[in-house]
């Protein structure tokens, strides 16, 4: 009985057919580029305040407080004359390269009131954006990337 399942057992391996297909570098680098969600980090930019910071939430928490910090430092020091008060956001969209250079790519302003009182306030924003600290840019898989924020500052004046 033994004798007789063997060969029985020796075609069926035989006919299998395994089929290989060689993959090039290029298509595995494709095909895991459309599975990666680019629109997540897995760092963000981070000053030297922020490296210890290891958690996602927390290190965008971080970044982004600085920068406000700077920012409101940096008009505080203005010292801007406005001739009635003023209670507004102005959203600023600001992309941290891949060097780690901060730019302002636009400046939203919903009521024409902050312009008129403030007509420098553009000015100042990039100014302040020009001075902050040493950025370190955000990072995917290792590798160092752009990354684009929408933040709203407050602007507050008697």
């Amino acid at each position: 009985m033994k004798r007789r399942l063997l060969p029985v057992l020796v075609l069926l391996v035989i006919s299998c057919n395994f089929e290989t297909k060689k993959i090039s570098s290029e298509e595995v680098l494709e095909q895991e580029s459309r599975a990666l969600n680019w629109k997540e980090v897995d760092e963000y930019p981070a000053f030297e305040d922020c490296q210890q910071e290891t958690e996602l939430a927390a290190a965008k928490r971080c970044f982004e407080t600085k920068v406000a910090e700077n920012l409101y430092a940096y008009l505080e020091k203005q010292q801007p004359v406005v001739s009635k008060s003023i209670d507004d956001t102005i959203f600023i969209y600001l992309e941290v390269t891949k060097t780690g250079k901060p730019e302002i790519d636009s400046i939203s302003v919903i009521d024409s009131t902050v312009t008129n009182q403030l007509p420098k306030i553009a000015n100042w924003l990039r100014e302040s954006i020009d001075s902050l600290p040493k950025i370190y840019p955000a990072s995917k898989r290792g590798i160092p990337v752009s990354t684009a924020f929408k933040m709203p500052i407050v602007i507050k004046a008697e």
